[in-house]
């Protein structure tokens, strides 16, 4: 199936190769004023390059260079060697959560000032970064929903909550994403079970819920890396059922196949990503313009319209239809996940999720 140009998909796995390659200004014009942007490459820079930039040169007569990021943590650590040479590769880049934390313990992102944001208030707070003195390091650029999907010939009625995944009558009828820092299953279970992400602040919390993870285990047939391996596996039946990207499954359903995407009561996973300054641009003013513009309702609206993403300002603000909405958002409040564990226990999580989970 093609791919809307702009799924979470295209963000994280399938940037394009030979990224942070600058592409030619997206507005030929106010070369005056200036400011290289580094989003995910591939369709979704091309989104970017056809909808959103030439709109804020209009808008501000700031030409943009937009730059293509390389996938992961790699354009962190372009980012970070930059840095030290005090050059900036782009001024303002979209960063992953997992690479604004490390950004921000490196100090390598430049304190951005709110009262020059002018729509700061609406912006949801789990997409809000700050250091520890409570300077603004990083604010929300757009998000992306995991939710649990089903093919609607084996499930008529959509599930209600997460907990269906634990049903011994869904033995080998799952696919779960396969690595413990991009499923996010560890908040999944302890939001549904535990009653919140609280318990995951301790090892013994968390391998409390890696233990209750561990008991769905006979009802998981797959594994996944490859999103298309489920997605197919999805639309034929194969595997009925599992956590997949809302706006992928929403599109398998506008082209008639038989799956459905699910918001369950205890919510769906939200994922996002901020924009951060790097403190080697000397372009701050320019991008507190862009980062302002990009806040505005409407441009959260225009993101959802063309670039399929959620918007990280509340629900009110915005112009869009239910329908609209619905395509890329829920207003039931999501599960964040916990990034901090990422950071702080990476190497002991990977390890116990091998050991107990996936092994």
């Amino acid at each position: 199936m093609n791919r809307f140009p702009i799924t979470r998909r295209t963000l994280l796995a399938g940037a394009a190769a030979g990224a942070a390659t600058l592409a030619t200004p997206s507005i030929l014009r106010a070369q005056d004023r200036s400011l290289k942007v580094g989003v995910y490459g591939g369709y979704f820079k091309d989104a970017f390059d056809a909808n959103i930039f030439p709109a804020f040169t209009e808008a501000t007569g700031i030409a943009v260079e937009s730059v293509a990021e390389p996938t992961g943590e790699a354009w962190l650590i372009q980012l970070q060697q930059a840095a030290r040479a005090r050059q900036a590769p782009a001024d303002v880049s979209m960063m992953s959560q997992v690479s604004m934390r490390k950004g921000i313990a490196g100090d390598l992102w430049a304190k951005l000032d709110s009262a020059r944001i002018e729509n700061i208030g609406d912006i949801l707070p789990p997409f809000m970064l700050k250091y520890a003195d409570g300077g603004l390091a990083g604010v929300g650029a757009v998000a992306w929903y995991i939710t649990l999907v089903t093919n609607t010939d084996a499930y008529p009625e959509p599930p209600e909550s997460w907990a269906v995944m634990w049903d011994p009558a869904n033995k080998q009828k799952l696919g779960l994403l396969a690595l413990v820092s991009n499923s996010f299953l560890l908040e999944v279970t302890a939001t549904t079970f535990f009653g919140g992400t609280d318990i995951l602040s301790t090892d013994e919390g968390i391998l409390k819920v890696m233990a209750k993870l561990a008991e769905l285990k006979p009802n998981v047939q797959l594994w996944y890396r490859d999103e298309a391996q489920f997605e197919q596996a999805l639309k034929s039946g194969e595997i009925p059922m599992g956590q997949y990207y809302h706006d992928v499954t929403g599109l398998a359903a506008a082209d008639g196949f038989p799956v459905r995407s699910t918001f369950p009561k205890e919510g769906g996973i939200s994922d996002s990503g901020c924009w951060a300054v790097t403190k080697a641009s000397t372009k701050l003013d320019e991008a507190h313009e862009f980062i302002n513009y990009m806040t505005q309702p409407k441009i959260q609206g225009l993101l959802a319209r063309k670039v399929g993403t959620a918007p990280v300002i509340a629900r009110s603000k915005l112009d869009l239809t239910d329908e609209e909405f619905n395509a890329v958002s829920s207003e039931i409040p999501p599960i964040v996940p916990r990034y901090d564990i990422y950071i702080e226990k990476s190497d002991w999580l990977n390890q116990k999720w091998t050991e107990l989970i996936v092994g």
